[in-house]
């Protein structure tokens, strides 16, 4: 039978410190990307029907290639 022991060298309220200050910085990030215009057209447009995507010229697989033609080469 294996027995796993975990130790924390060092202080414990740094690394939860540090744990917080990381989950912080990520969360900036998550929202800071939601908030993109880009992001919220892709919203838009997967909530449309496949009819109405066919209208735009567009195919639900296409969409992100579609809102992100001018930054990458997809």
């Amino acid at each position: 039978m294996a027995e796993i022991s975990h130790i924390i060298t060092g202080r414990p309220e740094l690394a939860g410190i540090l744990r917080r200050c990381f989950a912080a910085v990520g969360n900036a990030l998550v929202a800071i990307a939601e908030a993109d215009s880009r992001m919220r057209a892709a919203r838009q447009l997967n909530a449309m029907s496949d009819e109405e995507l066919a209208e735009r010229g567009l195919r639900r697989e296409d969409i992100v290639r579609h809102i992100f033609s001018d930054r990458f080469y997809i």
